[in-house]
């Protein structure tokens, strides 16, 4: 791999590589596409954009935006204007945001049409918001707001800041599965890294490719698979507002026919279990990614088995940007989370710090180029998670003899039964397996005794509200195949279970309900 050169403006660096594809497709979105040439004029003239609201080098920006062809404009132009673009999750409530434009101090907020609503809730206290503009046509604009389109129709295309690849590029903010939302500090030379050591060399997306990520753009996932990766390469992206449900991705899996597919187990898992599912030669899948949570063994060979297509399952995190550790082409291993992806360093260790031996549950340590700097204002919680050269994840793993590391949940979501300690994950992944199971999430609860027990939340398949008899039989089921003392006391069915919006289980909304 060549090394990344210490100056490094990404946006840049995207429009110079993709100079000579000027009049190919980069991104189709719902209502229209944008060529390579037009993407370049876009990111210079949104600079000049910038320019012309008076928002200065280093400041923030506020993007709370759908993923249409203005997302990738917006993001790269900060970028290229040296401006620090802050990428924030569009199904939030009015309070997450409120919190958001304070906690950045961001200058200016591009927003799509459709949140106007929600962001004007979260304006009405205090924030440093000077400029609102509005991409996607809205009836009418709200007093002192501005039109996306008229403003760049307005400005004149500026030339790239020169910035270190060190420097300060944007923020994302944590999901938030564990509390409250951090605010993480991302360069320009992270953006490179994730394309070099994943993007190209594991996922493998060449120029040739059309990819489709049903991760939005916002969140870290979303970003690598929908900006960096194929940009880095001169493929297309497909683009989707709409969240993805199984029909929604069905209709872009068939319309474009992506040959690269990015998804999260949980969607995966609804589109197996749909009636619209089409058939393999209705799609040109090539390959697929998975991430978020663990993607279940059963999930991945069915997959295979009805598309011909693998599911690359890896993990990745916001603070590390994309996936460091992944099950790679060739050796690919279902029901594991793979290996690290080369260029990264893995470490499991126990609560003293020491490297645990095979086959036994330690926390989840890296070391990688693309980590972020920090938290914004959150010290102790930045030197609790960047420990040096590595950070700890906050996960639990284990390793085998063959160096593949298997999911055992987040730390603080780890069960000790009777002295022993029980991954929610291993019982979640044996009861997906029954055919009755469509989801299921498991928690420990403390008894009238103080002592705790598995708990287990079902999503039937059949979308039924379950009995004790299905419950005794998926006990039995448990215990079958798992040690005795692992399965869960009582289980609760109920219709969806609480989620991100990147599709991660939040069993610390389960837990409130049992208090």
């Amino acid at each position: 791999m060549q090394a990344c050169p210490t100056e490094l403006n990404f946006a840049a660096h995207l429009v110079q590589i993709n100079a000579a594809r000027a009049d190919k497709p980069a991104y189709i979105d719902d209502r229209r596409s944008l060529s390579y040439g037009e993407l370049a004029a876009g990111i210079a003239r949104f600079a000049g954009l910038l320019q012309n609201l008076g928002i200065r080098r280093e400041e923030r920006v506020l993007l709370l935006m759908h993923d249409t062809v203005d997302w990738p404009v917006a993001f790269l132009g900060a970028l290229h204007a040296g401006v620090v673009p802050v990428a924030v999750n569009t199904l939030l409530t009015s309070d997450d945001y409120a919190y958001m434009l304070r906690h950045s101090r961001s200058q200016a907020v591009f927003v799509s049409g459709a949140l106007l609503p929600v962001l004007q809730q979260a304006m009405s206290g205090e924030h440093d918001v000077k400029h609102v503009v509005v991409s996607e046509a809205v009836d009418e604009l709200p007093a002192g707001a501005h039109e996306f389109q008229q403003l760049m129709a307005q400005a004149e295309e500026r030339p790239a800041c020169r910035t270190a690849a060190d420097e300060v590029a944007f923020w994302l903010y944590s999901s938030g599965s564990t509390g409250q939302p951090k605010g993480v500090i991302h360069t320009h030379a992270n953006l490179w890294y994730t394309a070099e050591l994943y993007g190209k060399p594991v996922l493998g997306v060449k120029e040739g490719d059309t990819v489709f990520s049903a991760a939005k753009l916002f969140f870290a996932y979303g970003l690598g698979n929908g900006l960096t990766f194929p940009l880095s390469v001169g493929a297309t992206t497909v683009l989707m507002a709409e969240r993805p449900t199984p029909d929604a991705v069905f209709k872009r899996l068939t319309q474009h026919r992506p040959t690269v597919f990015c998804g999260v187990p949980t969607l995966y898992a609804s589109m197996l279990a749909s009636p619209g599912l089409p058939a393999r030669d209705s799609v040109a899948l090539r390959i697929c990614a998975s991430a978020g949570e663990a993607l279940p063994k059963d999930l991945g060979n069915r997959f295979l088995q009805h598309f011909g297509c693998d599911i690359l399952d890896g993990i990745g995190s916001t603070e590390m940007l994309h996936i460091f550790l992944s099950n790679q082409p060739g050796r690919i291993r279902y029901g594991t989370t793979g290996q690290p992806v080369p260029g990264y360093e893995v470490d499991l260790r126990d609560e003293h710090g020491q490297s645990v031996p095979v086959d036994t549950i330690g926390d989840l340590y890296i070391r990688g180029p693309s980590a972020a700097l920090m938290y914004w204002h959150n010290r102790s919680k930045s030197q609790e998670t960047f420990q040096g050269h590595w950070l700890k994840s906050g996960d639990k793993y284990t390793r085998d003899a063959d160096g593949y590391y298997t999911y055992a949940g987040r730390s603080d979501d780890m069960i000790k039964v009777s002295g022993q300690y029980v991954s929610p994950i291993e019982v979640e992944n044996t009861l997906a397996q029954h055919d009755a199971v469509l989801e299921a999430a498991v928690i420990g609860v403390a008894d009238g005794d103080g002592l705790m027990k598995t708990t287990a939340y079902v999503v039937l398949r059949n979308g039924g509200a379950g009995d004790s008899a299905i419950e005794h039989e998926l006990q039995a089921y448990v215990k079958q195949h798992l040690a005795p003392f692992k399965y869960p006391r009582s289980i609760h069915f109920i219709d969806d279970l609480p989620k991100t919006a990147t599709g991660k289980i939040q069993r610390f909304r389960l837990r409130q309900l049992n208090k």
